[in-house]
Parts: structure tokens; C-alpha cells; sequence
């Protein structure tokens, strides 16, 4: 009988929005249909890359795909991730030097792990392929939105954290009341921008190399390979339409949409007067009696307040016992901390003797020249680092704070920003090197333009997310004192987004390493190959050739400094940040 009341209670009057949605969910079913087709295919040994515009269509729709599916597999990393780092101390201390390394690594050093292991598991189809493709958009997209994730659960303001604790709030119910709503201006900022991020190794993803072997998916990033390669300028043009066609339909359906109801998150006592800023799909949405009648089943099964209140009793009462027996029980601690020692301590001796081997293996397979190599290409990128993190810092800092705190101007750039920063920076490099040698620029400084190209987006979108978070009760104090533009930076706005800024270099700096292995080694079809001292060649020509020895030494080398550094600089600016410019009372 339930099923026919529910029938009977469905919308009757439809509407133009319902005509709509539905119409955007046979849409979606058929989208699902072509990708399971091109998932589930057979494997081929040769795969032929059409340059024709009437396949550029079914191509976008198969990169759109494989993004989107690598974004829902880090959004779900991020949240389970991120939330263990920031309620654990023990966790924290062996995870975030992790997430420091892992962001660092190229996918150049990944990929051929990938793939070997993947192709292996699904030899008889695309499945495997795919996932290889999925993973390494992964890897471009998961860092920046873990570390959002967990520096904005980090500065909830206390007294927010104690009142969900007088009301006995579960640990579910926090989550979902306070620190995700506290956390989702952050993470919308940089999901598009880790998005983006993911873009920028389209053509390496969906069309790669190991050895002798050559491996293609179809896709927007393969075809532009295909047509660079070919020297087909209409197919060149033709995929960097498509791309931003894809952006700016992907930024209108989904990004603007979002930015616009996480405005409403912002942690403030008082409202800004403004106009109104709306969204085509929003009113869709809220005009349509199908998902208005879908939100009305999901409430229904619900919680009464009565059984609500009867269950955090039942909590507060299960908190206190376990409370006492923790405090009657004097022999489960002690016995808590010798398995940890234990397991830890066991866990450390097989990482040592891992590590051990494996630099005896290098030290007798590498000669001592190529050891210079790599010391000295690891010091050339961390220059060129340096100087790409500052100045994108330059630049990103007053423009990020005005957009932020302007929603007007926020409106006007958002999509502009977006369809830039999601825009694959390798395709625009044989441009830059075009106009490197016209002027006669080494390709050794070239790099660095490059390189700040893929990376300076990273602390754009964390300064806009910063400032978009700042109460409105801190400007109308300033307008108030009357405070000077320039003293109103100082004590204002910079101590507000200074987390949002250490956050932002820290991912930048994460994502720089990352777009070496191209900026510094880029073939451009048909000519001399682009090379740039550093330890991102050194890795790229590394697996090219399937030197394993050479590409993990590389690797091993960049995450040494790497974990240096964030130990002894970023670490430390993001606890001054955590401890001084935060909210917390």
C-alpha cells in the first residue's frame, strides 16, 4: 500500500522545470550507456585516433567522464582522509608528511605502476586503461582539496565546537551541522580548481608511452596529441574549442551553481545587501515539483525530534560510562600504547630495510655521475619553484582578496578565472616556446613561465576561498574606525586569508613539482626536443625509457626535499596560522 500511496501522492502539475530535469536524466542515462560501452570494450591492440570534428563530440564526452569519475573518487578521499587528520593527532603525525609526498610526486612516477598493474587485472578490456586515465586525473585533483579539507576543520572556531558538544551532538551530527557547512566555501573553491588541475595532464593520461608500448584512450587530450603530431592546425583549433566549450558548459551546470548556495555557509551574524546573484540550473532545481517531491521522501525518513532528543540521551549516557570505565580500567592504556609501539615500531624497521635496499640497489646501478644528476636537477627545480611560488604570490594575493570580498566582481571573473585555470597549460606551450625563441629566452627560464602556468591557479582559488569566507562584520568594523585602505590590509584582510595563503603555497609548491616533468622536457613534434636542467626531465626521460632504477632514485630525491621543507617551513607557517589568524576565541 505504500508503494501506491506514494504514486498517488506524485506531483500531478508539471512543470516546464520538471520537463527539464527529466529530460536531463534520459540524458544521463544514455551518457551512462555510451561509457559502459566504451568501458567494458575489448582491448585493441592499435588504437586509431580520429582527427574529424564528428568525432571530437563523443571525445569530450569520454575525458568529461573520466574527470568527473577521478573527481568523485577525491572528493570521498578528501572527506574520509582529511577528517582523520584533523581529529587525530597520532594520524596527523604520519599522515600529513604522506599527503606532502604524495602531492609532490609526478605522475610521470605513478603511471607506469598504473598501468603495468591495472592492464594486468583487466587484460581482456578498456577497464583497465580507463583506470589508469581515472587515477592519474586523480592525482591531479585530490591534494589541493585534502589539504582545504583538513586546514578548514582545523580553524572552527572553539566556541562552536563547544556548543555542539553542550547540545551532545554525535560525531555525525557535527560533521554534518558544523564542520562540513563550515568547510564547503573552501572545498567549492578548490574542487574547481583541483578540476582544473586535473586537466593539465589530459594529453599525458589519455595517450602515453612505456618503452616499446603505446597506449591511447580517445578523448580530447589524446586527439590533441594525434593532431599536433599530424600538424593539423583545423584539429588543433577544433580540440581547444571543444575544451572550452566543455569548461564553460561544466562551469554553468555545475560550478556556478554551487558557488552561489555555499555563499550561504559564511559564518557571520549579519547580512550583506546586494543583488541577488542566480543560477539557471538553481531555478530549475527549486522549480521543479519531481525533485521537490524526491527532497519530501528523503525528510520523511528522518529522525523525529522525539527520537532525536531520546538518542543523544542514550549517547551522553554511553559517552559517560565509557568515560568512567576508562578511568576504573588504569591497565587498557598502557596496554593501548605497547601495541602501538609495537606495530609502529615493526611498520618502521620494514619501511627502513625497504628504503635501505633499495638505495643499495641504486648505489650499485647508478654510477656516481648520475647521482650528480640528480642532485643537481633536484637544486635547479627548487629554484625555479622558488621563484614560480613568489611570483604567483605577487599576483594572486590582491587579486584573490577583491574577488573574494567583491561578489559582484566574483560573478563577473568567476567564469573567466575557471575556463583559464581548467584550460590545459600544455596546450598553449609550443605558443610560449614560439615566443621564447623569438626573444631569444633560454628554455632554462622558460620553465619557470611554464611552471606558473599549471600552478599559479592553486593559490588564486585558496585566496578567493579565504576572502569569500570572511564575515562581513570584520568590514563594517573597519568601515566603522574608518581604517585606511593600507592598514585595513594589514590588520584586516591578510591576517583573515594568511591560512588561506599558506594553503595556497603549499599546494602551489606541490603542484609546481608536479608540472616539471613537463615544463622542463617538452618534445615538440617534428623538431628539437625542449630540455631544462632539473629533476622533472630527469623523471620524464626516466620513464620514457623505463629506467625504473633512475626514476625512483628521482623520485625518492624529490621527496626528501620535499618532506624537509614542509617540515621546517611550511609546517610551521601553518601552525602561526592555525595558533594566530584564525577565528577561535
Amino acid at each position: 500500500m505504500s508503494i501506491v500511496r506514494s504514486v498517488i501522492e506524485f506531483p500531478r502539475r508539471v512543470r516546464i522545470a520538471d520537463v527539464v530535469v527529466i529530460a536531463a536524466l534520459g540524458g544521463l542515462i544514455y551518457w551512462l550507456t555510451v561509457i559502459s560501452r566504451q568501458w567494458g570494450g575489448q582491448t585493441q591492440g592499435t588504437v586509431e585516433i580520429h582527427t574529424e570534428f564528428r568525432y571530437l563530440p563523443l571525445y569530450t564526452i569520454f575525458s568529461l567522464t573520466r574527470g568527473l569519475v577521478a573527481y568523485l573518487i577525491s572528493l570521498v578521499f578528501t572527506l574520509v582522509y582529511g577528517y582523520i587528520m584533523a581529529h587525530s593527532r597520532k594520524a596527523e603525525r604520519v599522515m600529513l608528511p604522506m599527503l606532502d609526498v604524495l602531492q609532490s610526486i609526478p605522475v610521470l612516477s605513478f603511471l607506469p605502476g598504473f598501468s603495468i598493474a591495472l592492464i594486468a587485472i583487466f587484460p581482456h578490456s578498456n577497464i583497465g586503461l580507463e583506470l589508469v586515465a581515472v587515477l592519474a586525473i586523480f592525482t591531479g585533483q585530490v591534494w589541493n582539496m585534502t589539504y582545504a579539507f583538513y586546514r578548514s576543520l582545523k580553524v572552527i572556531p572553539n566556541d562552536m565546537r563547544d556548543a555542539a558538544e553542550s547540545f551532545y551532538l554525535s560525531k555525525k551530527e557535527i560533521f554534518l551541522k558544523l564542520e562540513l557547512p563550515a568547510s564547503t566555501i573552501p572545498l567549492v573553491w578548490n574542487s574547481m580548481m583541483s578540476f582544473a588541475g586535473g586537466w593539465f595532464f589530459i594529453t599525458i593520461c589519455e595517450a602515453f608511452t612505456l618503452g616499446d608500448r603505446d597506449f591511447r584512450l580517445p578523448g580530447v587530450g589524446s586527439y590533441m596529441s594525434e593532431a599536433i603530431i599530424k600538424g593539423n592546425v583545423g584539429a588543433m583549433v577544433a580540440g581547444v574549442v571543444a575544451m572550452g566549450v566543455m569548461i564553460v558548459s561544466l562551469d554553468r551546470v555545475l560550478w556556478r551553481p554551487l558557488v552561489i548556495w555555499s555563499r550561504k555557509f559564511r559564518m557571520e551574524d549579519s547580512v550583506e545587501e546586494g543583488p541577488e546573484e542566480r543560477s539557471l540550473v538553481l531555478d530549475i532545481l527549486q522549480g521543479s515539483k519531481l525533485v521537490e517531491w524526491i527532497a519530501e521522501r528523503l525528510r520523511a525518513k528522518e529522525e523525529s525530534p522525539s527520537q532525536r532528543n531520546e538518542r543523544r540521551e542514550l549517547d551522553a549516557v554511553k559517552a559517560s560510562a565509557s568515560k568512567l570505565i576508562s578511568i576504573v580500567n588504569v591497565r587498557q592504556p598502557l596496554l593501548r600504547k605497547v601495541m602501538t609501539w609495537i606495530v609502529g615500531g615493526a611498520f618502521a624497521v620494514l619501511l627502513i630495510y625497504g628504503v635501505f635496499g633499495a638505495v643499495m640497489s641504486f648505489a650499485t646501478t647508478l654510477t656516481s655521475g648520475e647521482w650528480a644528476d640528480i642532485a643537481i636537477g633536484t637544486a635547479a627545480t627548487l629554484g625555479r619553484i622558488i621563484l614560480t611560488v613568489a611570483l604567483a604570490a605577487a599576483w594572486t594575493i590582491p587579486l584573490g582578496a577583491m574577488i573574494g570580498m567583491n561578489h559582484s566582481l566574483s560573478r563577473k571573473l568567476q567564469p573567466v578565472i575557471q575556463f583559464m585555470a581548467s584550460f590545459p597549460a600544455p596546450m598553449v606551450f609550443p605558443l610560449i616556446l614560439i615566443m621564447l625563441a623569438r626573444f631569444h629566452i633560454s628554455i632554462e627560464i622558460g620553465a619557470i613561465l611554464m611552471m606558473m602556468l599549471g600552478t599559479q591557479w592553486y593559490m588564486l582559488f585558496n585566496v578567493i576561498a579565504g576572502a569569500s569566507s570572511i564575515p562581513n562584520d570584520l568590514g563594517e568594523l573597519s568601515d566603522t574606525f574608518s581604517l585606511p585602505r593600507m592598514l585595513r590590509w594589514k590588520k584586516v584582510i591578510l591576517p583573515a586569508i594568511f591560512p588561506s595563503i599558506i594553503t595556497g603555497m603549499i599546494t602551489a609548491s606541490g603542484g609546481a613539482w608536479n608540472t616539471s616533468i613537463v615544463a622542463e622536457n617538452y618534445v615538440v613534434p617534428g623538431k628539437a626536443r625542449m630540455t631544462a636542467t632539473g629533476i622533472g626531465a630527469l623523471i620524464s626521460f626516466a620513464s620514457e625509457k623505463e629506467n625504473i632504477p633512475m626514476l625512483i632514485a628521482s623520485t625518492l630525491a624529490l621527496c626528501l626535499v620535499v618532506v624537509g621543507i614542509n617540515k621546517f617551513l611550511w609546517r610551521r607557517l601553518f601552525d602561526i596560522a592555525q595558533e594566530r589568524y584564525t577565528l577561535n576565541k
